[in-house]
């Protein structure tokens, strides 16, 4: 295959400082990050998908955002004003391997990029196929695997519409700050559908921006962040101003020295719930120094 596509340093904004939940600041507040010993509030992780778009429709056409699957393990948060480069590695007519990092060569995240509908075994089904027993959980003693989300949960996202507490702003700001603009974002002449679509990075915008992730039954007050994030077009793209009907369900528990995760698959149907446009699977990561009941000889030292 071709060689290493390799793209130029982009500093991607920080959208997330206002975002507010269960009445608190989230990991990404200056002042929350630093109480967790961490430098300042991180970019949101699916920001940096927007860098790698250009090139992934490059290899692949509009077919990418139609039934493209981008599968990403973050692996070291970005703060703004931080610079970050991507490289895509073509693999196969419908596949890339896909990593980013910072300037001075911190690695970022790493991720498969697959077209459908034959994906093989995406980057995180690898990592939860490895996934070891959760043993005693705290924050998360009360969920379990196969729980559904809430019925009915519909969305979805207007040019200017704000997106609530999670995501304290528009579908049109983000466009004005993205690092990697394409028209098909917002001009629907441009758009071989004839329709405005949603950018890769916003899928996770639009899935959890009503809450639905908030009301699992999740000790708090309690932080958590992006582990690991994986969008799949299945009848693509997800457009501008379309109503889709969200179904969830917990797919996995598990545990690091300092995190405990839970993994939520989340299905875009349309309107009518028949028929299946996108899949989402969230590892959402609750910080165990977050909550302040954990026990303290449970807590790494």
């Amino acid at each position: 295959m071709s060689k290493i596509i390799e793209g130029p340093l982009r500093k991607p904004a920080q959208m997330l400082a206002d975002q507010s939940y269960d009445g608190h600041k989230s990991l990404h507040d200056d002042s929350e990050a630093e109480k967790l010993g961490i430098k300042a509030g991180p970019i949101e992780g699916p920001t940096h998908f927007s860098q790698f778009s250009p090139y992934l429709v490059d290899l692949f056409g509009k077919d990418w955002f139609e039934r493209g699957c981008f599968s990403a393990h973050f692996q070291n948060m970005v703060v703004e004003g931080e610079a970050v480069r991507v490289f895509v590695e073509p693999k196969s007519e419908t596949s890339a391997y896909c990593r980013a990092e910072k300037e001075d060569g911190t690695p970022v995240l790493e991720a498969s990029a697959t077209l459908g509908p034959d994906h093989g075994q995406t980057l995180l089904e690898a990592r939860q196929a490895k996934l070891r027993p959760a043993g005693e959980l705290v924050i998360l003693a009360d969920m379990e695997v196969g729980m559904k989300g809430p019925d009915n949960e519909i969305v979805r996202m207007d040019p200017d519409q704000h997106m609530g507490n999670l995501y304290p702003f528009s579908l049109n700001d983000k466009l004005r700050k993205i690092t990697e603009p394409m028209d098909w974002y917002s001009d629907a002449a441009a758009s071989p559908w004839g329709r405005a679509i949603i950018p890769t990075e916003m899928v996770s915008v639009i899935g959890n921006y009503t809450g639905g992730m908030i009301k699992w039954p999740i000790k708090r007050p309690s932080i958590g962040l992006f582990a690991d994030l994986e969008i799949r077009m299945v009848s693509g793209p997800l457009f501008v101003g379309e109503t889709y009907r969200l179904k969830r369900e917990v797919v996995a528990l598990s545990q690091s020295r300092r995190v405990e995760n839970y993994w939520v698959l989340t299905s875009f149907f349309d309107e009518s719930g028949n028929e299946l446009k996108a899949q989402m699977l969230l590892n959402h990561g609750i910080m165990k120094a977050s909550y302040p009941d954990y026990p303290k000889e449970l807590l790494p030292s």
